[in-house]
């Protein structure tokens, strides 16, 4: 069945084949975690944000997000759009589909993601952004917690369901992202972490191992936070008064393996942190796969604001 329900004049695509799992996201949703609402938003800030470029929209659009692959749009008119992130082996009508540049995808069109190649999740952005209601300020979806999406109860896309999009600009900067942006999502990860204020509770040796090893990606992982597996962290602290989580928290529970929350972790929280991860190093960490090999690397505050900065500077006006 359609969500569209009518409140679209413009209909982009239609689910021929719904994959596992493909969100509507949007930049996130902010200001309401005193109501124990998470930000959703999508888990890798870097190829969101320069799908939109390449789409020519403005920061903030809402894009699809696509994990592992499996899905199947047809177009219901002629767009402009762009993919960036992973490469899940996306074609149109058959042919590979260029990656991290801008597209023009024809009328009933088949747009094809198979199976990850180089990375977890793809993110297509089209000209105009895509269009739904939102939910306490944005259309970000939250399976968990219900909310965003194209229906506005945190679904996923489903088989015939018809995704509006919205007008596009009248110009659009550059076609192609440079060949810097185009990251291997196959090397092992080097994360940058912010030390937690519970850092100086782990033992000496714990902040060797966990600085100095090879920890794997496992298999229980989710847009709510990433297990490590390595070395056991051994920490004074048991367990805390519950406090607020931000994106990027390395939480240490008492079997010693860290776990990195992402975009819709809890909104607190009581294990001791090693940490956070800085929003770059958590958006590299939601395209590893698991048994991924990645390594902490301890950061500053200044040096990881002026990644930041400098990050955001490519893409807000």
């Amino acid at each position: 069945m359609s969500r569209d329900k009518g409140r679209y004049t413009v209909i982009g695509f239609r689910v021929e084949r719904a994959g596992p799992l493909a969100l509507l996201q949007d930049a996130g949703r902010f200001g309401v975690r005193r109501l124990g609402v998470t930000q959703g938003g999508p888990a890798d800030l870097h190829g969101w944000a320069w799908a939109n470029r390449l789409a020519g929209n403005p920061w903030g659009a809402a894009a699809l997000e696509v994990t592992f692959g499996g899905l199947t749009l047809v177009a219901e008119r002629d767009l402009t759009l762009a993919v960036a992130g992973a490469d899940l082996g996306a074609t149109l009508d058959g042919e590979p589909l260029p990656l991290w540049q801008r597209v023009t995808c024809k009328e009933r069109q088949r747009l094809v993601f198979t199976a990850p190649v180089n990375g977890l999740r793809a993110y297509l952005a089209v000209a105009g952004g895509f269009v739904a209601e939102p939910v306490l300020g944005s259309v970000a979806c939250v399976v968990r917690e219900g909310l965003g999406g194209f229906d506005g109860r945190g679904s996923k896309l489903c088989e015939g369901d018809r995704l509006g999009v919205g007008e596009a600009a009248a110009s659009v900067g550059e076609g192609r992202a440079p060949d810097e942006a185009r990251l291997d999502y196959r090397a092992p990860a080097r994360l940058a972490l912010l030390p937690g204020a519970q850092v100086g509770d782990f033992s000496g040796q714990s902040l060797y191992q966990a600085f100095n090893s090879a920890w794997r990606v496992d298999d229980r992982a989710d847009r709510m936070g990433v297990r490590l597996t390595g070395p056991r962290l051994a920490c004074r602290i048991g367990s805390l008064v519950s406090e607020g989580i931000g994106l990027g928290a390395v939480q240490v529970p008492p079997d010693g393996q860290p776990i990195a929350l992402l975009n819709d972790r809890q909104t607190i929280g009581g294990y001791p942190r090693l940490g956070a991860l800085t929003p770059l190093a958590a958006a590299r960490l939601a395209q590893c796969l698991p048994g991924q090999e990645v390594h902490l690397v301890a950061t500053s505050r200044e040096r990881a604001l002026v990644a930041y900065r400098r990050f955001c500077a490519g893409f807000i006006d």
